[in-house]
């Protein structure tokens, strides 16, 4: 086998391993040890009887399951659905959950303030935000200068976008809690 042939076949060996082992990747990988978690479950109360959570550093209140989903007591069930930035906005300022009528769509910035950058796929705390879909997730902050977007947040790596408004994205609501 000539040197050219030896190159191709591993770089062959190479790419079927990582379609492999991207292909078997399992779930929510997390080291806490080599990076200090951003949101600690210590900064949170939990109203479990609710379904939502606040931050006591933010004094955000969010809803624990994204919209889609349903708060059973312990976990979120269903799946959670997509929205385009106009319905994402307008669900939020109808949207009534546990006795309060005040959600909205969370900034880029209060979006970024759940994220747990010691984990990934997804980059949020699961025992925090059950069943979070790795996705993306609307934010309200329009970009500039283009109109016709909107920063997103990817919750499976913790990437920061601008997507098209008709785009189709999750949504967490937040409130104003403390």
């Amino acid at each position: 086998m000539n040197t050219l042939n030896r190159l191709a076949s591993a770089w062959l060996s190479l790419g079927l391993l990582m379609l492999v082992s991207v292909g078997v990747q399992a779930g929510q990988d997390c080291k806490p040890t080599l990076i200090t978690p951003s949101t600690p479950k210590s900064d949170f109360v939990f109203d479990d009887s609710k379904g939502v959570v606040t931050n006591l550093k933010t004094g955000l209140m969010w809803m624990r399951c994204s919209l889609g989903q349903i708060w059973d007591g312990k976990t979120c069930n269903e799946l959670a659905s997509n929205y385009s930035w106009k319905d994402a906005l307008q669900q939020s300022q109808a949207y009534v959950f546990a006795g309060y009528s005040d959600w909205r769509l969370p900034n880029k910035n209060e979006l970024v303030s759940i994220m747990e950058i010691s984990c990934v796929n997804p980059t949020i705390d699961l025992t925090i935000f059950p069943r979070t879909p790795s996705a993306y997730y609307w934010s309200s902050t329009p970009t500039a200068p283009y109109l016709d977007r909107s920063w997103s947040v990817n919750f499976y790596n913790g990437y920061i976008n601008y997507d098209l408004k008709y785009g189709k994205l999750h949504v967490r609501l937040v409130r104003t809690g403390l």
